[in-house]
């Protein structure tokens, strides 16, 4: 059985998100049109950027579309450095103030993860807390970019904005590497003199240093959490539809931790831990009603289900990148996760299922878990699994 400190702290997160849940219940029966939307709650503790790399990771914030509140919030590796004689801290910019790829240098590349994080579609955020020291975690295990994606939440914008965001950010990161490459057939370094001036046909995408000089779209992996899980199996599948139009983006493999998944037949799982700890199935039902437009509101829609989705989805399954499905024993979404990775086993997709012990949903994400052993040797199993497919050809690892 979870610890009494498990036991206690989900009785509280219960009892406020339950809270949240009827507060946003009231306020979308008086919806008030706001195609811009919101990415974070006020009431929770967000982490401010650290752009110096004074713990082994720098962080920056960017807004990447004018017309929506999508960010993203981007976690470089101290391990870019690696092939300068510079110290780790020895880039201050005055007009920047964090660090800038040296001028006239080829950065190090690095593959790139995009993050979606959880709270059920309505809380949560790129910036919190606990998000930034999982992605921190990450990057560094991985030896990767982290990019961790601030989509837009509900009921403020619903089905199917967050997912649209996902794949927004994915388009973005290809006009990055392609605005990068813009760059050098001009035969420009990169300096700080010139800012990185180089922009799309419209003027909105000013190209992004620490991505131009230290990723490697080609070797990108998509990890989700919970309802980001959701969010990074439909990216995946978009990408899959995009082909070469992603170039040179190429999604090499995802990681779905404890994906929020239900349907309207009730596995085993969610009859026998229906009231388990955390996320109960009565809250995440309301989370769905929050999510999903009035009209469509359905325990078995594609983005809900997709072991309903598979048949009917127009996009091959077999081409679903390799897929590492994270799941807790007293999770009751265990059984859903679990079954849509046998199905794409059965087509020949390498989709292997970690399953940890006594453990619960968000337990290597929630904040108050975040600095346990287990929550730990999770990210390790991650980043063990993950670089077999983002290790340059020769140096691939095994799991």
């Amino acid at each position: 059985m979870p610890s009494l400190t498990v036991n206690l702290y989900s009785v509280i997160f219960k009892f406020l998100y339950n809270r949240r849940l009827q507060a946003l219940l009231h306020q979308s029966k008086t919806p008030v049109k706001n195609s811009y939307g919101v990415v974070s709650r006020t009431d929770e503790p967000i982490a401010a950027v650290n752009p110096i790399f004074s713990d082994g990771v720098a962080t920056k914030d960017i807004h990447i579309d004018p017309l929506t509140s999508v960010s993203v919030r981007i976690f470089l590796p101290d391990t870019v450095l690696c092939f300068t004689n510079k110290k780790v801290n020895a880039f201050p910019v005055e007009k920047y103030g964090g660090y800038l790829p040296p001028a006239g240098e080829n950065g190090r590349k690095l593959p790139v993860i995009l993050q979606f994080h959880g709270g059920g579609f309505v809380s949560g955020s790129n910036d919190s807390v606990a998000n930034d020291l999982f992605c921190r975690r990450i990057a560094k295990m991985c030896d990767a970019i982290v990019v961790a994606v601030g989509y837009r939440l509900a009921p403020e914008n619903r089905y199917p904005a967050a997912f649209e965001d996902g794949v927004k950010v994915l388009n973005w990161l290809g006009k990055q590497a392609n605005l990068a490459e813009c760059r050098k057939l001009l035969g420009r370094s990169y300096s700080v003199h010139h800012s990185w001036e180089v922009v799309d046909n419209f003027g909105a995408s000013m190209v992004e240093p620490w991505l131009a000089a230290h990723a490697d779209p080609s070797r990108c992996v998509l990890l989700g959490v919970s309802s980001g899980a959701n969010i990074a199996n439909y990216v995946a599948r978009k990408a899959i539809e995009a082909g070469k139009l992603l170039d040179p983006v190429r999604v090499v493999a995802q990681v779905l931790m404890y994906p929020f998944f239900i349907g309207s037949v009730p596995t085993h799982s969610e009859i026998k831990l229906a009231n388990s700890y955390i996320y109960d199935k009565s809250m995440a039902v309301q989370a769905w009603k929050l999510f999903l437009p009035e009209e469509e509101f359905d325990l078995d829609h594609p983005a809900a289900n997709p072991l309903i989705a598979i048949p009917g989805r127009g996009t091959p399954s077999k081409y679903v990148p390799p897929t590492l499905t994270v799941v807790a024993e007293h999770d009751w979404m265990r059984d859903r996760a679990i079954s849509y990775s046998e199905e794409l086993r059965k087509i020949n997709v390498d989709a292997p299922v970690l399953d940890y012990h006594n453990a619960v949903h968000e337990f290597a994400t929630l904040d108050v878990l975040l600095k346990t052993p287990q929550a730990e040797a999770c990210a390790e199993d991650i980043a063990i699994w993950v670089k077999k497919y983002i290790s340059l050809r020769g140096h691939e690892l095994s799991y």
